[in-house]
């Protein structure tokens, strides 16, 4: 894809993000057996894409940490964080990633929350936060982000953040073929609504 590329090419770590209210903590092998039990749920996976298998493995997040995301991270093409509130910083609540994705069909930001946490905003927060990693640090050009057309709180967050829907498609998805709303947004426009530069705070 023409300037899609990161303004600089050396290797970015993923780093601890903090925000008003959550912790994004860099992804590690450890944090699968949290993980695990939190995910492997028909209301979290539905509306993923079809290559999450269902049903789903006993050690499937343990497997997808091991041969998907971490050695992604560590290639330096891939960023994965753990969801985390500041005041139980413990416990993991959900996950969060970028992807830097090329093709027609990429999915550059993708996340999910834990049942019991949903409904407060944590998604929205936690987007915002690795958005502003996206284009500040990272330096992409561009986001997009494909959901199905019924997934409406996600939805919400993209329209939230700015987003422009630029195209509805048919996408694979655990439940099956469905539409999919396919969102954008440059690095322009992220920087010109109010609030959004230097969302979250990097720890190093």
């Amino acid at each position: 894809m023409e300037g899609f590329a990161p303004r600089a090419r050396e290797f970015i770590p993923t780093p601890l993000i903090e925000t008003e209210r959550l912790l994004l903590r860099p992804l590690e092998l450890a944090d699968a057996a949290q993980a695990q039990p939190l995910f492997a749920r028909w209301e979290i996976v539905r509306l993923l894409n079809d290559v999450v298998p269902w049903p789903f493995p006993r050690d499937g997040v343990e497997t997808f940490y091991r041969e998907k995301a971490l050695p992604a991270m560590a290639r330096g093409e891939e960023w994965h964080w753990t969801i985390r509130t500041r005041p139980h910083p413990e416990g993991l609540i959900g996950m969060i990633s970028l992807k830097s994705e090329e093709s027609r069909h990429a999915s550059n930001r993708g996340f999910w929350i834990g049942l019991p946490w949903q409904g407060n905003g944590y998604a929205t927060e936690a987007s915002r936060a690795v958005t502003a990693f996206w284009f500040e640090t990272l330096g992409f050009p561009t986001l997009t982000v494909p959901k199905a057309t019924q997934n409406i709180a996600s939805r919400k967050i993209s329209e939230h953040s700015g987003m422009r829907l630029i195209r509805t498609e048919p996408h694979g998805f655990v439940c099956g073929q469905l539409p999919a709303d396919i969102w954008q947004i440059t690095r322009e426009e992220w920087l010109a609504l109010p609030g959004n530069a230097n969302t979250g705070k990097t720890v190093d």
